[in-house]
């Protein structure tokens, strides 16, 4: 006999203490966005739906439930730069998560330095190991599978610059465990962390 599963459907409600969606998808790695306004304030901020999207050219994106500051943003000035969150600056990614208005600082705020970016004028965060400028490719506004749009926004970035600790790279290798980054799993709080002991390899079929 199989075991029971539990089905619903999203439009008619989970029935449980708590919606499961997020936590399905996970652990996902956190797109922490720093941006600019088109005067020059500046804005940081962790999005727990992030990922890369392609090779060739590189391309990541994050989405933003609601039109935020971040959004407006990179829509003015058409950059933005991925910083990695890791297990040392989770405390300060928590606190760019604050809701707090334009005109606040979450660099200020987090008790985080700027480092100016090589391509884009968007500073990223310094603290950071790893950093991604992006120019902005595409914007677009989510809609349902019955056309209606929703109140969600997918940014994606061309990447046109990379910085990479030199620590992390080792033989010429990115050393992804070293690097020590963090996942957002789901619930109010849930984070996951990623080591060493924790990776298998497996190969594609010839």
């Amino acid at each position: 006999m199989s075991e029971s599963t539990y089905f619903y459907e999203p439009a008619k409600g989970h029935g449980l203490p708590h919606d499961p969606f997020n936590a399905l998808v996970a652990p996902r790695p956190i797109g922490w966005i720093s941006s600019q306004d088109a005067a020059g304030n500046l804005n940081l901020a962790p999005y727990s739906f992030f990922n890369a999207f392609n090779y060739h050219p590189p391309i990541i994106g994050f989405s933003s439930v609601g039109y935020k500051d971040s959004v407006r943003n990179i829509e003015a000035t058409g950059e933005f730069c991925w910083n990695l969150a890791t297990r040392p600056l989770s405390e300060a990614m928590n606190q760019t998560s604050a809701a707090v208005s334009a005109e606040v600082d979450e660099f200020e705020l987090a008790g985080l330095s700027t480092e100016a970016s090589s391509v884009i004028g968007v500073p990223r965060v310094a603290q950071s190991p790893v950093s991604m400028e992006c120019k902005v490719s595409q914007i677009l506004q989510l809609a349902g599978a019955n056309g209606t749009e929703v109140e969600t926004w997918v940014v994606f970035g061309e990447v046109v610059g990379v910085h990479i600790a030199g620590h992390l790279l080792k033989e010429g290798i990115y050393d992804i465990a070293a690097a020590e980054p963090i996942l957002r799993g789901g619930g109010a709080g849930d984070y996951f962390s990623v080591a060493a002991a924790q990776r298998f390899q497996m190969f594609r079929p010839e």
